[in-house]
Formats: structure tokens, sequence, C-alpha cells
């Protein structure tokens, strides 16, 4: 069996019942289940959501995206092998850590496969809740240009590339197109001030203004609870990204959960500890895999300009990176995934194959 044979690269096309349109994402695939089997599942299986909650299958791929496009490589490899398991494993060892030490529940009801996920349909809160510990990356690019003033945070003069910040902070950003709000401009993934939650915390989707010190708070020691443990296995956790959203259990109560991946590479940067301390970066997350982009190409400044977005996108459609960069990225995601969760990632023979039985035998989703 091919090394392309193992890698799910297309994951909208299983034959799951569904009565709605399939939803592709960058990385997953949302199907949403009939009325009838989500009601049916609730009983079944004693999930805690309303008997009439909707669900949904989630599929993960092992594409890979960097720089807003899908990247594949030679000999027809479309993805990084053993990434979504590892993205999978990795999110689902946090979410259960969040629930052992009280935080909030995650969308997740279920996990019939390492590459699935049976979730509830949650209200999205629109704003990517960003924590940092480190000032690298984008926010270093703007403090080096002179930016001291982040999502109304100013940070002191005499800041170094990659070092620690002052304290954690919290930069949300909008979680796609707002319309209509003061000060915010209308295009995706723009920085907003925490005035700006509160005083229009309607149009991102809170339900009061009281529960932005609730997604605070859960932001906050969500990032400790992981750092936390990083820290123990000589890991740094630099920054990361949270998604929030709403449901309602099984007794009517709406309540604030964590939702998307929580402390994955593709969603976080983890550096290694002791390659800090002699002053190198390592990076055991998707940076690495960025930067071999920029490298690799003679002219970076396309994947860094968003005004060459037609550009980008052929550079991505028309160019096969060699599979040592992909087998790299493969490596980097099954480590961390091993070290975090302490359990091996098993590269699947045939995931889709696997993902059509389970759900067949066990859950009576496929005819």
């Amino acid at each position: 069996m091919s090394l392309a044979d193992q890698v799910l690269a297309v994951n909208d096309d299983l034959p799951i019942r569904t009565d709605k349109p399939v939803h592709s994402g960058k990385v997953r695939s949302v199907y949403w289940l009939t009325e009838a089997d989500s009601r049916r599942l609730i009983e079944e299986k004693g999930y805690n959501v309303k008997p009439d909650a909707p669900l949904a299958i989630m599929v993960i791929s092992d594409r890979i995206s960097a720089f807003d496009c899908i990247w594949h490589g030679e000999g027809g490899l479309k993805g990084v092998p053993g990434k979504g398991a590892a993205l999978n494993a990795i999110s689902n060892h946090w979410f259960k850590l969040f629930r052992e030490n009280g935080l909030a529940d995650s969308h997740i009801l279920d996990i019939p496969h390492p590459f699935v996920w049976i979730v509830q349909k949650a209200k999205p809160v629109m704003v990517e809740a960003i924590c940092r510990q480190y000032i690298t990356g984008s926010m270093w690019r703007a403090y080096s240009k002179g930016e001291r003033n982040f999502c109304g945070i100013e940070l002191p003069e005499g800041l170094e590339k990659d070092q620690k910040l002052p304290e954690l902070l919290m930069t949300p950003s909008t979680k796609g197109i707002l319309k209509g709000i003061p000060g915010v401009p209308e295009v995706d993934d723009v920085n907003v001030t925490r005035h700006d939650l509160e005083a229009n915390f309607e149009a991102f989707n809170f339900s009061s203004k009281d529960d932005i010190a609730h997604y605070e708070k859960l932001l906050q020691e969500g990032f400790n609870v992981i750092s936390k443990e990083l820290d123990a296995l000589a890991q740094i956790f630099v920054d990361t990204k949270f998604e929030f959203g709403y449901v309602t259990d099984a007794a009517g109560q709406e309540k604030l959960i964590y939702m998307d991946e929580v402390g994955t590479p593709d969603s976080s940067r983890i550096w290694d500890e002791a390659a800090y301390r002699d002053g190198k970066i390592v990076e055991n997350s998707k940076e690495g895999f960025r930067q071999m982009l920029l490298n690799h190409f003679p002219e970076p400044d396309i994947l860094l300009n968003k005004d060459r977005m037609d550009e980008r996108f052929a550079l991505a459609r028309d160019n096969e990176l060699p599979v040592e960069a992909l087998m790299e990225v493969s490596k980097v995601y099954t480590g961390i995934a091993e070290k975090v969760t302490g359990e091996k990632i098993v590269l699947s023979q045939n995931p889709k194959a696997e993902i059509i039985e389970v759900l067949r035998e066990q859950y009576g989703l496929i005819d």
C-alpha cells in the first residue's frame, strides 16, 4: 500500500446518511444527521443534550493548510500521514483534562474512530479567542514596526523577539465577517478590544455581557491547564486560539463550551524548552511548515501579502512539495501527539473504509 493511500485527503464523500449539504472546511468536513438519526443516537447513547438537539459527524482529514491554502506533495500525496489522527488525539486529551479540572464541556459527544467526532450543534461565539504568552509571529512583526497597542492592551517598549510577555495576553479577533459593529472593519480576522465585545456583545453572539468575563476565564484557565502539562513535558505553550459556543444540555440549561480544536499544532505554537534556553526556536507546531514554505519559494511576499491571494492560490495549486517536507511535518505532529497523550499514533491502512465500517455497524448511520 502506498503512502498516498494511508492519507485521508478527501473527507466529504462518505456515504453518511444526511439530508443537508456536507460542509467541508480546510481540514474537517461536517455531516449533519437527519432529525430521526439525531434523536435515535441521543436516546441510544445517552448523550447529555436535549432530545431534539441536532447532531453532526465531524470527520478530520490529513490535509495541510497554511497561509489560507491547501498544500500537496509529490507522488499524489494530498496530505500529511498521521496528521488527522494526531490533531484529534491531542484535542481529545485536552478536552478531557478541561472536564476533569471543572472548566467546561466541549461540543464532542462521542469518538467513534480516531478521525471522527460526533458533535452537538452549538451557537458559535464570533470571536477567535487568542492567548499569547510570548511575543512572536504576527504580533512581533507588528511590534517591530512600532505598533504598541494590541486589542486595547498597551505593550511596553524594549521587548525582544520571542521573549516571554510580562503577562498572558488575550488578543481576540473576529471570526468571519461581522457587519454593522462600530469601529470594527467588515473583514475576517480583525483584532477587537474588550470594549468592542462589551459594547456589542449580542453582535458577537454572546448571550450576556457577563459571559465575556466567563469566556476570558475559560480561555485563561484552559491555557494554563495545557501550559502546565506541556511544561512537564519540557515544551513551552507559546500561544493558541480557542473557540467557544453555546449549547443546551438535557436539563434545558444553556452553557458556554469549548468547540473546534484546542492546543493542537494547527491552532497553537509549541516550542521545545531545552532549545529555547539555548537561544534557539524548535517548533513542535505548524509554524515549522510555514517557515519551510517561506524558504522554499523565491518570493515569500506572495505568502505574506493578502493583496496577492490569486498568486498564492496558484502557488499552492501548481506546486508539489517534496515528500520529505510533508514527512517532516508528519514527524512533528505525531511526535507531539505521542508526547502529550502517552500513546502511539498508528497509521491507518485505509481510514475511509474503517470509518464507514464503524459508522455502519455501531451507529447505524450508513445504509
